[in-house]
């Protein structure tokens, strides 16, 4: 009974909520970016709500990722959908993909893109800047942990079925904030020997983290076109979509941030 008051009472909240959605222009670097704010019209400065970033999967900025942004301002938070890229580029080609992502992996501009898609979320002047969380898929969650390791000051990431950053002592310092990170539990991208090693480290230094691995589930296990991109790319046995772990994970996001955000 208490499961079916809470269904209703989340549908009744999505089903009122008007949606302010629009196309954020910045600069960074000397590059122009086209980020994706979206809120809710009832949100104010005079009552902050808490702010989530959100950061793409190697494919950029496309729907898939505004329509996450979506879901999180039907919830209350205020969202902002960095661009990673630039001009809000995005494909559906791995190889361009691969190109466009491998440009920041390894390299400060990483956190750099994302710390100016941070930015950007706390001008608003809608966000309650001590309530602030970083969320990625894929290329994306490997983003929001360099973010963390940059010292930014969020109170949380959360990955979705992301590439590890070893950690090393010098970033482990920087950190301010816990961390949340979904795996599909046969995502080949992400082994078994990596994901103990950086267990290992976030232990050492004493940060707050979660680990979840989810059975059957492959890289890019949310994205409802992840076996259509896979079949289109010849990714298949990489990356597919299995729809009890994007539940699952979305749901166990929700509970990170009723933690760290104090909303109960």
């Amino acid at each position: 009974m208490k499961r079916l008051l809470l269904a209703l009472m989340l549908a009744t909240a999505t089903a009122s909520a008007e949606l302010v959605t629009k196309t954020v222009e910045y600069d960074h670097a000397g590059k122009t970016f086209d980020g994706y704010l979206a809120y809710d019209k009832s949100a104010s400065a005079d009552a902050k709500r808490p702010g989530v970033l959100v950061i793409s999967e190697w494919w950029g900025l496309n729907d898939y990722i505004k329509g996450r942004a979506n879901q999180l301002a039907q919830m209350g938070y205020v969202a902002f959908a960095a661009d990673m890229y630039g001009s809000g580029t995005n494909t559906t080609d791995s190889a361009v993909a691969r190109q466009l992502a491998g440009s920041l992996y390894g390299s400060p501009e990483m956190a750099a893109r994302a710390q100016a898609g941070l930015d950007q979320l706390l001008k608003t002047g809608l966000v309650d800047s001590g309530k602030v969380a970083a969320i990625g898929f894929c290329f994306g969650g490997t983003t929001c942990q360099a973010l963390a390791f940059s010292g930014a000051p969020i109170a949380g990431i959360v990955t979705f079925h992301g590439g590890l950053i070893q950690p090393t002592p010098d970033n482990l310092k920087n950190v301010h904030c816990k961390f949340l990170i979904l795996n599909g539990g046969i995502d080949p991208t992400v082994k078994p020997e990596a994901i103990a090693t950086y267990l290992n480290a976030l232990d050492g230094a004493g940060i707050d983290y979660q680990f979840i691995n989810y059975s059957g589930a492959l890289h890019a296990f949310t994205n409802p076109d992840a076996t259509k991109l896979a079949q289109a790319n010849g990714m298949t046995g990489t990356i597919g979509y299995n729809e009890a772990a994007a539940r699952r994970s979305w749901q166990q996001m929700q509970i990170f941030f009723n933690e760290i955000f104090q909303k109960y």
